[in-house]
């Protein structure tokens, strides 16, 4: 069953491009922090791409840098190419389930990981895939950045942010904020990193590198 999420339901334009409101909202912040840890050039992998936004917004302001968009739902490749139009350096979007163990097994090493708004959908199990994953597929001097919400010792930062994180159990028991905490855990388990950065709406960016 889907999750029913602010942004179901997104509309999609003439041209195929889906429009996912928070993705529109925190383009900005997100580039903003990707501007400050990123060399001039590289190559980046999108995990759970969505629409397609960010690839674009963020391809068009990184000139240097060449961006793979995945996820695992084909039916978003549409709204991902829709947006790459024009842009040569967006390669086509890849099918990939980051939640499953192993799964940056065969697609080498990256100069930069970009997770957004991802880890709070799933179960702990796939999280700790994800943020496992992002050791094996990160480059050694490479830098990942996971943005979205978090718990901070056992507790949301907001009402809002309690009161989506209980929708979020009503419909999955399996799935919820994770704990900041939790996450820098399993990070260091795969020696891994990650420095919090303050993000708007009570998000966090963690900025992820090898130990």
């Amino acid at each position: 069953m889907s999750l029913r999420l602010p942004d179901s339901g997104a509309p999609t334009d003439a041209s195929g491009r889906r429009h996912a409101p928070s993705a529109a909202r925190n383009a900005a912040p997100i580039l903003a922090l990707l501007q400050q840890i990123l060399p001039p050039a590289g190559r980046m992998l999108e995990l759970a791409s969505g629409t397609g936004q960010h690839a674009r917004s963020f391809a068009d302001a990184l000139p240097g840098w060449h961006w793979q968009p995945t996820d695992v739902n084909p039916d978003t490749f549409g709204s991902i190419t829709a947006w790459a139009e024009g842009q040569p350096r967006i390669a086509p979007a890849r099918l990939l389930d980051a939640g499953q163990p192993g799964w940056a097994a065969d697609l080498g090493q990256w100069d930069a990981l970009l997770v957004v708004n991802l880890l709070h959908l799933i179960p702990e199990k796939a999280a700790c895939a994800v943020l496992q994953g992002i050791a094996t597929a990160l480059a050694p001097a490479g830098r990942a950045l996971v943005y979205g919400p978090f718990l901070r010792d056992g507790r949301a930062t907001s009402e809002g942010d309690a009161a989506f994180h209980a929708a979020l159990r009503a419909q999955n028991p399996a799935i919820g904020y994770k704990d900041l905490a939790w996450v820098q855990a399993q990070l260091a388990t795969a020696g891994l990193q990650a420095t919090p950065h303050d993000m708007p709406a009570n998000n966090l960016g963690l900025v992820i590198f090898h130990l």
